[in-house]
């Protein structure tokens, strides 16, 4: 037996994915944000449980653990990183992201020095040893130009680690602009820097930690972070900007496989938690990347796989302001969460509504892992709610529901309109996500929606379809038909392509399992920039030279400049593969555990729908709405108008019913 397993920590709950020959389970516990490192091994102890087998004999049978984490995030939204000191070119305090009055940013604006080409080395160290006297864990340097010359930036690291060598107790960590990032755009590259940096420690301690807690029970496979760009890498491979948003980037990469399956190139993916909705696209095959990603606020110039994030999840709280009903973006989270959790939670959530409307059952919520208190939930939308607009409870919560749906739907059918073919599948996942599917489709103008059985933890099932992956970028910035770029674009491949070997020897792999891709961003004449990507063999400088010239011709405008060229290299890891299984014979009867009423419509008393174990659905098992289908990690609520069937996939499949 060769498992794999893969976790992605929520800001709710811990998601799970455990696949092996034959098996594939899910599991889900909840968030411990005062230790990360907790709710990971708790995550690791119930995927022991899911499959029968001790923990150390669980880890010792695992070919590999693949683990995303929020704790890059946390420390931005919480802003409780470490405390930089920022060394920029003359005029580059401006452009930082400094705390003022009224804005809560990163850098103190005392922790901020400016410097020029004409320092002594002498100078520059007393530039920097009057940062780290006033209380600095670590330097950032972000100078002008760097991203063409490097030069000025490794030598002030030089001068600061001759004061202060790597064996000496009070050696303090540096960090350069042109080591996180190279592409143009002076105060996105000092953002990126200090957003990677702002974390590093505290997400080093957390990885290590986990790893060597592996370690500890037997386990001795390789121990994978998730990235932003759809990859994982060991710890000593990862920058801590990479992890950012990491679990919902890889959602993208299981909604393509979702697609694949169909023959679907166009698809959205839709994730709803306890905390946000986050939303992306597959366009003709390819995951939209953000060029110029912004994070918490500030805009940044690190490609990653693009999410947008919505301020609605199952704990996002709603309210009465000035007469107007509002859901998010403020999260009830994982303690003390919504209010019918019981645990101190006062405040209505999306959660709550649902309850009340009779489409989440309290005793059985998880599983029945959690036992909810529907008269708290009723209080709660009651008091916040229901009265300041002068409604019934269930008028409340089904209005709460349906705002939330909308907004949301409004957004996806943004995307919707910017794919190529027009008519792309909705893949809904997050433990919240199915009991909103439907409502956010007809919203969206989309008609299919494919929802796997491990739609709860579908970061976690996402990440288990990743390989181990690097990107480079350079930047180029000249001209399409520019004599100079060939020569060019093959010494930054040839540079790439060392780095790239560089890393994934470090890894461990044997370089003939390599494969490689060739990355360009284009900038149109209007000053938009286009990202294009095309696999490319040995000998890669030769290749890069001949792919770039194709995508000039195919997808640039006649007056264009490449701003940039990349390589991304990737090697195999052991990963879960669908599996096609048999149709069943039976009736769908059999899974059918009794009905319920449920508020399904404004002003329309609850109607009675049936109520079926999603868990004892089989392939060729349908139904049509409304209806509830409830498992152990999540509830899909089948509205009216929609029919539900399990493919052979095990997959299911919502399509709406023709006018």
């Amino acid at each position: 037996m060769a498992y794999t397993i893969d976790i992605d920590t929520g800001g709710t709950f811990t998601d799970g994915f455990v696949a092996g020959p034959g098996i594939a389970r899910a599991v889900k516990t909840p968030t411990t944000p005062h230790d990360l490192t907790e709710c990971f091994l708790n995550c690791i102890k119930a995927g022991a449980a899911a499959v029968g087998v001790s923990v150390e004999r669980f880890l010792e049978q695992t070919a590999v653990v693949r683990f995303a984490s929020t704790v890059g995030t946390n420390a931005l939204i919480e802003r409780n990183g470490a405390k930089i000191g920022l060394i920029v070119s003359i005029g580059g305090r401006a452009l930082a992201p400094l705390k003022t009055e009224g804005h809560a940013g990163i850098i103190d604006a005392d922790m901020v020095v400016e410097i020029d080409d004409g320092l002594s080395p002498q100078q520059v160290l007393d530039k920097a040893q009057g940062l780290i006297d006033a209380g600095a864990q670590c330097l950032v340097v972000a100078l002008d130009g760097s991203e063409s010359d490097p030069a000025r930036e490794h030598a002030v690291r030089q001068v600061v680690k001759r004061e202060y060598p790597r064996d000496f107790l009070g050696s303090i960590p540096v960090f350069l602009s042109c080591d996180v990032t190279v592409r143009d755009g002076y105060q996105e590259r000092i953002n990126s820097t200090i957003v990677s940096a702002y974390s590093h420690s505290r997400l080093a301690r957390l990885l290590y930690k986990a790893e060597q807690e592996l370690r500890a029970l037997r386990y001795r496979g390789p121990f994978l972070i998730g990235h932003n760009d759809g990859a994982v890498a060991r710890v000593a491979k990862t920058r801590a900007i990479s992890t950012y948003n990491s679990g919902p980037a890889a959602g993208l990469v299981g909604a393509r496989a979702v697609g694949a399956l169909y023959g679907e190139t166009d698809v959205i993916s839709a994730d709803m938690g306890g905390t946000s909705f986050d939303i992306g696209l597959v366009s003709d095959g390819r995951i939209k990347i953000g060029l110029r990603p912004q994070i918490e606020g500030y805009r940044t110039n690190v490609p990653m796989n693009e999410v947008e994030a919505l301020g609605a999840g199952g704990g996002s709280i709603a309210g009465v302001s000035n007469g107007v009903l509002f859901v998010g973006p403020r999260s009830a989270g994982a303690m003390p969460g919504p209010a019918c959790f019981g645990l101190g939670g006062s405040e209505p959530t999306v959660t709550d509504a649902n309850l009340v409307l009779g489409r989440i059952d309290p005793a059985n919520f998880l599983g029945g892992a959690r036992k909810l208190d529907a008269e708290k939930a009723r209080s709660a939308i009651q008091r916040s709610i229901a009265e300041p607009l002068g409604i019934s409870v269930e008028a409340a919560a089904l209005a709460v529901v349906e705002r939330v749906e909308q907004e949301i739907g409004a957004a996806v059918a943004e995307l919707r309109a910017v794919s190529r073919n027009g008519d792309p599948l909705l893949t809904v996942y997050g433990g919240a996500g199915p009991l909103h599917a439907c409502k956010v489709a007809e919203a969206a103008g989309i008609r299919r929606i494919a929802i796997t059985p491990f739609s709860a933890v579908f970061s976690a099932f996402s990440s288990s379809l990743m390989d181990v992956g690097h990107g480079y970028m350079r930047a180029v910035g000249l001209s399409a038909g520019d004599a100079k770029l060939p020569e060019l674009v093959a010494r930054l491949t040839s540079e790439m392509e060392a780095a790239g070997l560089r890393d994934m020897r470090g890894e461990g792999f044997d370089l003939k399992e390599l494969s490689w891709r060739l990355d360009v961003i284009l900038l149109g004449a209007d000053g938009s920039e286009s990202h294009h990507s095309v696999e490319v063999a040995e000998p890669l400088a030769e290749t890069a030279q001949r792919s770039l010239q194709q995508i000039i011709r195919s997808e640039a405008p006649a007056a264009v400049q490449v701003a940039s060229a990349g390589l991304f290299v990737s090697a195999p890891v052991p990963h879960f593969r669908f599996e096609e299984k048999p149709l069943t014979g039976e009736g769908v009867a059999v899974a059918e555990t009794g009905r319920r009423q449920v508020f399904a419509a404004s002003g329309a008393p609850p109607v009675e729908v049936p109520v079926l174990d999603l868990e004892k659905m089989q392939p060729g098992h349908g139904l049509s709405g409304p209806a509830l289908l409830e498992s152990s990690k999540t509830t899909v609520w089948v509205a009216p108008g929609w029919n539900a069937a399990i493919d052979r996939f095990a997959n299911l499949m919502l399509t709406r019913a023709q006018a």
